[in-house]
Formats: structure tokens, C-alpha cells, sequence
């Protein structure tokens, strides 16, 4: 598998606790994509603040990791031919209201800072985000083996 074939999403705290997590992944999958890692978690701060480390001298850093940290997510590994272009067309715009219909953050956000799912901006984000949740052994191929070569998953 190449890189450009997996993406990475995160089903956010407003929309597990609005018990979204079965449509959203409905969604998903009917949209093509296979699930080749996925689980809940919830996040800690110091975790929080390093995957969103980026954003670390915006305003709305503390705001965001307090959200993030609010409730369980649900983390996943996806895979799709050009996967994070094809997802992000699928969730489609950070603020909801301007987001096309049929899109997961116009079915599913509540606000921009409550946008419902996290999706990876390029492929090397992708792979970076997967390997911060995930080890290799719990990322799985189509037939059930356990992505182990090294041009499977790049690692961090």
C-alpha cells in the first residue's frame, strides 16, 4: 500500500457524546473507505497539546485542547485510493455552514470549533497522526495481516 492510500480521522467529543459515532462511520464507509485501524480513546492534556502543538501561540489552542479533552473520540485509519483528498472532500468545510450538503460536518458539526471529525490535511500528516495513535500492529491490511513493511507505514 502507498501513503497516498491512508488517511486519518478522529470522531471529535461533541459528536460521540451526540452519539454521531454509527452515522458518521456509515458515512465513511459507504463513501469507500475501509477501516484499517480504528478505537475510542480519550485524549490527555499533554497528548492533546502536542497532536495540536501546531496551533500551541493561537488563541483558541487552549479552548481546542480543553475540547479535545472534554469526552471520549473515536479514532481511525482509513484507506481509499487518494485518501486524504477523497476524506476531505467528504467531510467537507471546517465551518459547517459553509460546508456542501451531504457532508459529514454539515450533517454532523455543531459550530467550527465543534466540526465533528479531524481529518488529515496530506499524506505525510496522515501517517504522522496514524502512528500517533496507533502502532503498527493494531493497523491491518484488507485480508487481516498487520501492516509491518516499511512501505506499508513510514514511521515517525
Amino acid at each position: 500500500m502507498e501513503s497516498g492510500n491512508l488517511t486519518f480521522t478522529m470522531i471529535k467529543p461533541g459528536a460521540v457524546s451526540n452519539e454521531y459515532i454509527g452515522p458518521i462511520l456509515s458515512k465513511i464507509t459507504e463513501a469507500g473507505f475501509r477501516i484499517a485501524a480504528m478505537k475510542m480513546i480519550k485524549l490527555r492534556t499533554a497528548q492533546a497539546e502536542v497532536f495540536y502543538g501546531i496551533h500551541r501561540d493561537r488563541p483558541f489552542f487552549k479552548s481546542l485542547v480543553e475540547f479535545m479533552t472534554s469526552g471520549p473520540i473515536v479514532v481511525a485509519v482509513l484507506e481509499k485510493e487518494n485518501a486524504v483528498e477523497a476524506y476531505r472532500a467528504l467531510i467537507g468545510n471546517t465551518n459547517p455552514e459553509e460546508a456542501k450538503s451531504g457532508t459529514i460536518r454539515k450533517l454532523f458539526a455543531e459550530s467550527v470549533s465543534k466540526n465533528a471529525v479531524h481529518g488529515s490535511d496530506s499524506d505525510e500528516n496522515a501517517l504522522n497522526e496514524a502512528m500517533f495513535f496507533f502502532s503498527r500492529s493494531e493497523i491491518f491490511t484488507k485480508d487481516g495481516e498487520v501492516m509491518m513493511a516499511a512501505n506499508q507505514i513510514v514511521p515517525r
